[in-house]
């Protein structure tokens, strides 16, 4: 494998003369694990750990090494693992809030376009799509919406047409995991060996997507559910895979709720709370206004819910559909 096949371009070659004179080699985070790291380099790849003054030179858990990153990296003299003495800066950096935490949290660094998978079967959702896209706007890469199983949805054309007035300028592409040829409409965004994340929630169809534009089974998938049509979650934690054809893949674990951590970009409220039990009514157009079988106001009046926060989640949700009729 070469440098550039990790995406190693003449920014990252630059920046890492530094650490050449420290004989240390150049590589890329492909998979992070709970004690070590997984780098990839030109030679080979290897395990390995971040040095302690990596670990209290960061400012934040976001600051130290992550999948993507291209780091400095030292070999080991004998047994153990190799060490990251120093993380490149990054180009792009896709960035949450940790959930149930006050801490940011790195999801990908070092990506040039973010594939926002979204499915159109029952677990479409605009409010989610829009805090997406509001996320890969801060992080600095291009936001690229792929509507996945189209073959499981009822209603195609309407779906995509309000993901185009939602996100005016963003490529949308439609596929489906039984048009094994779908997926070759996506293959423009790897040029140049560049990287690609994904992103969407548990069950979109990321992995399957992953498997037919890496040409292998490179991510296990399982079949979708049966009383509510939508999919299981697969991966587990983020890696990033480097395609034969050219250009990376970096695949993340699906997202139940996402809240922005840089308070300076507007984000869309966080309904996520709100979404699941949705999922639950009766109608898959329930409005949680007076159709039978609500599990939103039946949640609402248990104390499950307040009532003020589902309020402002139909109101948003009927902003959305005003914008696909008008614009």
């Amino acid at each position: 494998m070469t440098l550039a096949a990790l995406g190693w371009t003449a920014r990252q070659q630059a920046e890492f003369e530094p650490h050449a004179a420290a004989d240390c080699l150049p590589g890329r985070i492909v998979s992070e694990h709970r004690t070590h790291y997984r780098v990839a380099t030109a030679a080979m790849e290897v395990s390995a750990e971040m040095t302690g003054r990596l670990r209290n030179a960061a400012g934040n858990r976001s600051q130290l090494p992550g999948v993507g990153d291209f780091v400095a990296v030292r070999l080991p003299q004998g047994d153990g693992n190799a060490t990251i003495e120093a993380v490149l800066p990054r180009s792009t950096a896709l960035i949450r809030k940790a959930a149930g935490e006050r801490r940011p949290q790195l999801l990908a660094a070092n990506v040039d376009v973010v594939f926002i998978v979204m499915a159109l079967d029952g677990d479409f959702n605009m409010p989610r799509l829009a805090r997406y896209l509001t996320l890969v706007a801060a992080s600095g890469a291009q936001a690229v919406v792929v509507a996945s199983k189209t073959d499981l949805s009822d209603d195609v054309t309407g779906r995509l047409a309000q993901i185009h007035a939602a996100a005016p300028g963003v490529p949308v592409h439609a596929i489906s995991s039984r048009d094994a040829g779908s997926a070759h409409q996506l293959e423009a965004y790897f040029e140049g060996n560049r990287t690609v994340a994904f992103i969407g929630s548990s069950g979109v169809g990321k992995s399957t997507l992953t498997n037919a534009l890496i040409e292998g089974a490179a991510q296990a998938t399982q079949e979708v559910r049966a009383h509510d049509n939508r999919g299981r979650h697969t991966t587990t934690y983020r890696q990033l895979f480097i395609r034969p054809q050219g250009g990376s893949i970096m695949d993340t674990p699906g997202m139940r709720g996402l809240e922005l951590w840089d308070e300076t970009v507007t984000a869309s409220p966080d309904y996520s709370d709100i979404e699941e039990i949705a999922l639950q009514c009766r109608f898959r157009d329930c409005r949680h206004g007076s159709e039978p079988s609500c599990a939103v106001r039946a949640a609402v009046a248990s104390g499950a819910l307040e009532a003020d926060r589902v309020a402002g989640f139909i109101e948003l949700a009927a902003k959305a559909r005003a914008k696909a009729r008008f614009e």
